[in-house]
């Protein structure tokens, strides 16, 4: 345990940026999850709305430092990709 007075004020910094980053990601996760759940499916829905949530998600937590924003480009390009083929079919 930390007996430093800045010692103690990091830690307590670094669990608050844990607990939100973690939050971040889990709602990224579970927006992408959800999306290619529904492209899975035998009774293909209209995706566009599911896709429109999960790029929101990537977005906010590129923009918070939670992921890098090349990961969530290449993260949304390719679902987006994904989402379309199965639109052309």
């Amino acid at each position: 345990m930390a007996n430093i007075k800045s010692s103690e004020k990091a830690n307590r910094q670094r669990i608050t940026r844990t607990a939100r980053n973690a939050s971040q990601t889990t709602a990224m996760r579970t927006a992408i999850k959800k999306l290619r759940t529904a492209m899975g499916s035998k009774a293909n829905k209209d995706l566009a709305p599911l896709l429109k949530d999960a790029v929101r998600a990537i977005d906010k937590a590129a923009s918070k430092g939670v992921i890098k924003k090349g990961t969530a480009s290449r993260s949304v390009s390719r679902l987006t990709v994904a989402v379309t083929g199965l639109a052309a079919k």
